[in-house]
């Protein structure tokens, strides 16, 4: 019982103690004030551009807004600015301090002072800090560890032609992690070209690693601008300043690095272009053209598919015109959409236009297809010139179906010659008797109803005869319009317009000559639905349909037309046939 007790005095005298020397601790930490304020860099001089880390230090754990940065605005860049706090435990000794890291790049060269900063009502000491020109002789004595370097194509141009812009950064340090500003000017489109590029190089001896970007810059209006200069933030790898012969550990610095501003001079397009035609500032502009077979005769019916590129260097994609392929009387035109490309190709960027065309022509014969020219301006010889495709003439054969409507015969029934019979000579009436004029009488009326009977029984044989050939052609044409409902409602574009033209020629057969065209069929039929349902039909198999994306074909439309157009004919057929057959 007495040895529990003696644990117990001991336990409550340790806690005593600890409570004791925790207020102590708190009493004294809550009198410990900031005392001393420094102020460093990470070097001294420096190249205009570079950055240098400046680091203020406090001596006790204060708010991170206590240090008010605004003195350093009138000679610097302030960059981005990082605050951390510190507390260490000596023999019960409680130590705390409160770090600012902060990037500068200096405005001017010379020698810039960096002023005094509070905190807390203690100042740092002002640091002379020597900034130099971007010399050969000083960046051979003060080699840089990263930088970024910049590069115009050209620095006069025109309104709206393209300059582009190459940005590069080089670093001999390992970099944990960074990003470079986006070049920015009033009034223009910038717009970035492909993806970044790495590679190594050796500057003065030295081995860099060189991040590069380009970006295609296309002003919009004239006059002198400035290009501002890109920045480059980020971080870097440093080794830390304790080591170990176990362990050694590695520490990141913040770093900034500004690149140089550029001017750039854009002039207006001269007032000797004409007015009417869109502006297209080139170094070259070109057009040329295939088609689908390599030689100029083509059959009625079938499409034709010529290709037109045009080629511009010094152009954006979004600047080349569109390609207008002229209408010719008789033949239709289904343009595709146009794909476009780009590429940069010797610090130039040349982008084209691919665009498909559909020739579907109506009838057979000669076609001349109008010419096709582009103005654009020559910034090389600044001069205006011309791409031109120049006309064409095309043979378009008839297709097999022509053909056969053309070479087929025409059956005619062949020519009855009558082979006059002779009649026996007639007695003298005077030595006919009466017995044998009455024989003659009755022999006349059997011959008159003999040739009665046969014109009846010729008559309905004749019917008979017809009647088979109506029915089936009845039965063909209900075949194909069968077909060409199922063709529309399972949406087959091909099929659809395969069945097009035996169906009309079938539904139309006793109206006169078979068509072998689209065209013809849209002339002889005259109906508004059906002729836009048709076109549809023809720009989803000819035109936007062989671009990837586009919608598949619907039927409904057609179906609806050749419903209506069926049921009409029917009605008519039935008119005539009544009229037919109750003479």
């Amino acid at each position: 019982m007495v040895k529990m007790n003696s644990v117990v005095q001991m336990i409550t005298m340790q806690t005593t103690l600890w409570c004791c020397f925790l207020l102590t601790s708190l009493l004294a930490n809550n009198a410990y004030a900031v005392n001393k304020v420094t102020a460093s860099v990470d070097k001294n001089p420096i190249l205009i551009n570079e950055s240098i880390v400046l680091t203020v230090i406090a001596d006790d754990d204060v708010d991170r807004n206590a240090l008010d940065t605004a003195p350093l605005l009138a000679d610097f860049i302030v960059g981005r600015t990082s605050v951390s706090s510190q507390t260490n435990m000596v023999n019960f000794k409680t130590s705390r301090t409160t770090q600012w890291q902060i990037v500068l790049i200096a405005r001017n060269t010379g020698n810039i002072t960096i002023p005094a900063l509070i905190i807390e009502n203690k100042a740092t000491s002002p640091i002379s800090l020597n900034v130099l020109e971007q010399s050969e002789e000083a960046k051979e004595s003060l080699q840089q560890d990263i930088f970024v370097t910049s590069e115009l194509s050209s620095t006069e141009v025109y309104v709206q032609q393209l300059v582009t812009l190459t940005l590069k950064l080089h670093f001999s340090v390992e970099l944990k992690s960074g990003s470079l500003t986006e070049p920015t000017l009033p009034n223009a489109n910038i717009e970035k070209i492909g993806q970044d590029k790495q590679n190594d190089t050796i500057i003065n001896g030295k081995r860099y690693r060189v991040i590069e970007q380009t970006y295609a810059i296309t002003p919009q209006q004239s006059g002198d601008f400035t290009l501002d200069a890109p920045v480059f933030s980020g971080d870097i790898m440093t080794a830390a300043k304790r080591r170990s012969s176990f362990l050694s550990f590695a520490q990141t610095k913040p770093v900034s690095v500004r690149g140089e501003e550029m001017s750039l001079s854009v002039k207006a397009s001269p007032a000797s272009y004409p007015s009417q035609d869109p502006w297209l500032p080139s170094e070259l502009l070109t057009l040329h053209q295939e088609w689908q077979t390599n030689n100029d005769t083509f059959k009625v019916g079938e499409p034709i598919t010529r290709t037109i590129t045009l080629t511009a260097a010094g152009l954006a994609k979004a600047q080349l015109p569109e390609i207008i392929m002229p209408t010719t009387k008789a033949m239709k035109i289904y343009p595709d959409q146009a794909q476009l490309h780009s590429n940069l190709t010797k610090e130039r960027l040349v982008s084209q236009k691919v665009q498909n065309f559909a020739l579907v022509p109506s009838h057979a014969g000669e076609f001349t297809l109008p010419e096709i020219s582009i103005t654009w301006f020559n910034t090389v010889t600044n001069k205006t010139q011309y791409a031109t495709l120049a006309a064409q003439t095309i043979t378009v054969e008839a297709g097999e179906a022509s053909v056969m409507n053309q070479h087929t015969p025409t059956i005619s029934a062949p020519e009855t010659q009558l082979t006059p019979q002779v009649m026996p000579a007639l007695p003298n009436a005077q030595t006919v008797s009466k017995e044998s004029s009455l024989t003659w009488i009755f022999l006349a009326l059997w011959l008159i109803t003999a040739c009665a009977w046969f014109m009846h029984i010729y008559y309905l044989n004749r019917r008979t005869d017809e009647l088979p050939l109506v029915h089936n052609k009845q039965h063909n044409s209900h075949n194909h319009y069968l077909a060409l409902l199922a063709a529309c409602k399972s949406n087959n574009a091909n099929q659809a317009l395969s069945l097009i033209l035996p169906w009309i020629n079938q539904l139309l057969s006793s109206k006169g000559a078979e068509v072998s065209n689209i065209a013809q069929a849209e002339s002889r039929v005259n109906d508004q639905n059906f002729a836009t349902a048709l076109n549809d039909l023809q720009q989803h198999l000819y035109g936007k349909s062989a671009v990837t994306g586009a919608p598949s074909w619907r039927g409904e439309a057609l179906l609806s037309a050749i419903q209506v157009l069926n049921k009409k004919q029917q009605k008519s057929d039935s008119a005539n046939e009544m009229f037919t057959l109750n003479p």
